[in-house]
Order: structure tokens, then C-alpha cells, then sequence
């Protein structure tokens, strides 16, 4: 026998280790899973909105409404979200969640009226929210402390690349093949489907249970899913047997530094990323790119490298760098987009913020489940979130018509202001909680 052989763990031991195992995989997949699904359902519209536009006679506020829609949804779901994940469990919200967004993704391929359009994708921005506010802390809870951050980046990459796919199938099977929109948007049902099949019968948390009192429950499930040393940290976890946690948590001890901190890194995050989406087509014009789509390709291509750069840091570099750093770098990279004139400097600029910007929306999956304790860690996921959509509502909303009115300098300057408030709001409270176990950062 080989000394590897030898070495591998054996009988109940190995199956048990195997088990676990397989199982961090797996929920790392569902939850990335649902993430693809998520930026799946966003990448498209703005390519079948014309053919919508038509088919329906909308109006310009029809066709805001309806584009900004699944935004609108996820500033109502992720706090609701969040707040029945905290009260009734994660493993009831994870399901529920991609259970409505596959209904709606079905509905999709049979509206015929901007009503029943707005609403439908509405419901799906809902489910998004949940989404945010359930499947970051759930993982967060499995997760082994020593990759906890990796696995959770993972799923933003998978975002990033749901939305990339999304975005180039969205604009072959409209300039190339000529689909009808209702098909288009109809084909989210296909990935939505098998996730949702594949989350049927997810655990429950047992850090959940243990801030709920059910000790024996949350055990059983930490034995069976957990490693060792994981167990031990679920059973040190402290709970104060409330049944339900209130909003007002997010506000008080230790809670409080968090919502801060969370609050203000997905809003700097998103206020720049949807208020510089109306620049940059005027910026590729000045160089010559005729081709918005494929700049865009490029511009959403780069994104999904800067969270892949993400993820394979996160468990090298403290947290503390891994958030100050990338904000640093998108002001430094607005800054300069805002001073000078030079195309070529500008639009390398362009190719930073979007690599660096896409690593501050990562880094943003690893923090809920290691600033929030777990008692309201969806419900403080769920609010951050919130606070985002309405920053990208007003990037949707205000954005062009302050360019209207006083020029395109001044949203970058906005945006510039926003970045830089992100690094000192990161530098002086970002805590760093790489590598270490949930109960030694919350008691």
C-alpha cells in the first residue's frame, strides 16, 4: 500500500469528509447558479428593448419603466428578503426565490401588454433581491473559514459572466437571426430550471438555527455537512434565544459598523458602474468606435477578469487591501478621466475603472456573512442591497438628464466623489476577517 493511499482518511471518517466536501461544492455551484441567473436576466434587455418598443407602442416612460423594472423589484425583495430569510429560515427563501423567478421567466414568453411586462419583471427584480439577501449569508455559514472568501467570490464571477453571456445572446439573436423578444427573454426558464431542481432539498443553516435556540437541530446538520473544526465554531456560536430579529438590530452594537460599512461599499460600487454605462458610448464615438456592442463586449469582458483577479486574491491579501485598493484605484481612474482630454488616456482609464470596479462588486459577496451577525445577516444584506438599487435607480433616472443640462463632467465628478468617500469609509472600518472562523469576529 502507498504512503498516499495510506494517508487517505477511511470508513465512516472518509465518507463522512467526502460528504462535506461535496457538499461546499455544491452549494457553492447552486449559489453561483442562481448569481448566473441573476445577471442572465439583466444582460439582455437593453438589446430587445427596441423590438419591445415597437411591438408594444411604448412610451418613454413605458420604456424606463419597464427597463428599470427588475431594479425597482430588487429595492423592495432584497430587504423583504432578508428579513423573512432572518425570521423563517434561509432554506425556505433559497428555494422560494428562484421558484419566482421561474414563473415569471415563463411568463415572459406570453406578456403582450407593457402591464403585465413591467410587472413580470418586476417579481423577477424581486427575486434578485432575495436572492442577494439569502444566498451570500447561507454560503457564508457553510463555508470553511480558510476559503470562505474564494467560494463566495465565485459567485459574483458568476454574475459577471450570466450578464457577458446574456448581453452577447441578446444581440445575435436580435441582429442576427431576428427572434422575437418574447423568446428572449422566455430563455432565463432554461438555467432557472435546473437550479431551482438542483437547491431541492438544501439545509437548512445551522448558524441559523443556533441564533434561533435550536441547538440539537443545528448540530445534526454541522455534523453532517461540516468538517470538524467547522462544527466546533457552529456550537461556539452564541444565540440569545430571540425568535425574531428586528430591523432595528442593523443599527446597534456591533451591527451597526457593519451597516455602515456594507451600506456604503454597495452603494460607491453601483453609483459609479450605472452612472458612467450613459458615458461610455460617447467615449468609444470620440475614438472611433462605431461598434457599441462591441465595446461593450470588451468593457463587460474585462469585468468578469477583474473578479476573477478577485478571487484569486481574496485568500492571499487581507480584506482590508482587497477593499481599499480597488476603490483607490477607480477614483484615481475617474479622477483622471475627469481631467483630462486625451482620448487615449481617457479610455485606457475606461479599461481600468471597469477591471477595478468589478473588484470592488466582488468583494462585496465576501462581506455579509463576516459583518453582520447571523441573526440578522440577511436582513443586513438585504438593506445594503436596497441601498444600491436606489443608487442605480437615480444612475438610470438623473444620470441623463444632468448630462443634458450641465454637461457630462459633472456626473464624473459625482462619480469621483462617491469612490472616494467608498475608500475612506474602507479604510476606516473595514475590518480584516480573512481566514478567520465566524464565532472569533462576532464574540
Amino acid at each position: 500500500m502507498s504512503m498516499e493511499h495510506a494517508a487517505r482518511p477511511t470508513g465512516t471518517v472518509g465518507n463522512n469528509i467526502l460528504t462535506q466536501q461535496n457538499f461546499i461544492k455544491k452549494l457553492t455551484w447552486l449559489m453561483a447558479g442562481g448569481m448566473f441567473v441573476d445577471g442572465f436576466v439583466l444582460g439582455y434587455i437593453g438589446m430587445v428593448m427596441p423590438a419591445i418598443t415597437k411591438d408594444l407602442g411604448l412610451s418613454l416612460t413605458w420604456q424606463g419603466l419597464i427597463g428599470a423594472a427588475a431594479l425597482f423589484g430588487c429595492l423592495f425583495g432584497a430587504p423583504l428578503g432578508g428579513w423573512f430569510s432572518d425570521r423563517i429560515g434561509r432554506k425556505t427563501m433559497f428555494t422560494f426565490d428562484l421558484m419566482l423567478f421561474l414563473i415569471c421567466s415563463v411568463a415572459q414568453f406570453f406578456v403582450s401588454d407593457p402591464y403585465t411586462l413591467f410587472i413580470v419583471r418586476f417579481l423577477m427584480g424581486a427575486a434578485i433581491g432575495i436572492e442577494y439577501a439569502v444566498g451570500w449569508p447561507l454560503l457564508a455559514e457553510f463555508s470553511p473559514a480558510r476559503m470562505r472568501g474564494k467560494l463566495l467570490c465565485y459567485t459574483e464571477i458568476a454574475w459577471y459572466f450570466g450578464y457577458l453571456i446574456s448581453y452577447a445572446m441578446g444581440y445575435f439573436l436580435t441582429t442576427l437571426w431576428n427572434t422575437h423578444w418574447n423568446i428572449i427573454l422566455g430563455l432565463s426558464a432554461i438555467p432557472t430550471l435546473i437550479v431551482f431542481i438542483m437547491r431541492l432539498g438544501t439545509p437548512e443553516s445551522p448558524r441559523w438555527l443556533m441564533s434561533k435556540g435550536r441547538v440539537a437541530e443545528a448540530q445534526a446538520i454541522a455534523e453532517k455537512y461540516m468538517g470538524k473544526e467547522e462544527q466546533d465554531d457552529v456550537l461556539n456560536q452564541k444565540h440569545d434565544d430571540k425568535s425574531h430579529a428586528s430591523f432595528l438590530e442593523l443599527f446597534k452594537g456591533k451591527n451597526l459598523k457593519g451597516t455602515i460599512f456594507f451600506s456604503t461599499m454597495f452603494v460607491c460600487s453601483a453609483t459609479p458602474y450605472f452612472a458612467i454605462g450613459f458615458f461610455v458610448p460617447t467615449v468609444l464615438e470620440k475614438l472611433g468606435i462605431k461598434d457599441g456592442f462591441a465595446g461593450g463586449l470588451f468593457l463587460n469582458m474585462l469585468a468578469v477578469a477583474g473578479t476573477v483577479v478577485c478571487a484569486l486574491l481574496i485568500e492571499k491579501v487581507s480584506r482590508r487591501k482587497m477593499s481599499i485598493v480597488p476603490f483607490a484605484m477607480t477614483t484615481i481612474a475617474l479622477l483622471v478621466i475627469a481631467l483630462v482630454s486625451n482620448p487615449t488616456i481617457i479610455m485606457l482609464s475606461f479599461l481600468v475603472f471597469s477591471l477595478v470596479n468589478a473588484m470592488t462588486g466582488t468583494i462585496l459577496a465576501v462581506y455579509p456573512g463576516e459583518v453582520f451577525t447571523q441573526n440578522v445577516s440577511s436582513l443586513g444584506t438585504g438593506f445594503g442591497a436596497a441601498m444600491s438599487r436606489i443608487a442605480a435607480c437615480i444612475g438610470t433616472f438623473l444620470v441623463p438628464t444632468i448630462i443634458a443640462g450641465h454637461g457630462v463632467t459633472i456626473v464624473i465628478w459625482a462619480t469621483v466623489v462617491f469612490s472616494l468617500f467608498a475608500t475612506i469609509i474602507a479604510y476606516l472600518l473595514c475590518p480584516e476577517t480573512k481566514g478567520k472562523k465566524l464565532s472569533e469576529i462576532f464574540h
